[in-house]
């Protein structure tokens, strides 16, 4: 259940490096309390990981739940509105200073990490 609160409407995050820092941190505060070991213990993450059974990180479930989204959102008709809030471009004048880290920036980096080809999104079974 908390991972369930924790991630709700994850599929739409664009994720920083500190937003990815902070929910791992919680992630594993979470698992050591389920181990019962503490800080002072100086046991490894990937240590309480392994005790745990807890290979996948929570970064990494959500990056899947982005990508199904990212694959669902791609076959849906041009007319339907998550559709076309996604291919709408706005006009205007940008903010001065390096743009955000967008959603699509993310999906792109996640597809490319997994090699996953952006013709996969179109099949669903694949």
């Amino acid at each position: 259940m908390v991972e369930s609160v924790l991630c709700y409407g994850s599929e739409i995050w664009a994720l920083r490096e500190e937003d990815i820092r902070r929910i791992l941190a919680v992630e594993v505060d979470y698992l050591r309390r389920s181990a019962r070991v503490s800080r002072l213990q100086r046991v490894r993450n990937e240590e309480i990981r392994n005790r745990i059974s807890a290979q996948e990180t929570v970064i990494q479930r959500i990056e899947k739940r982005g990508l199904r989204w990212f694959g669902h959102l791609m076959r849906m008709e041009d007319t339907r509105w998550p559709k076309r809030v996604f291919k709408w471009s706005p006009t205007g004048r940008n903010k001065r200073g390096r743009p955000r880290r967008s959603w699509n920036d993310g999906i792109r980096q996640a597809m490319r990490d997994r090699n996953i080809e952006e013709d996969l999104v179109y099949d669903r079974d694949g």
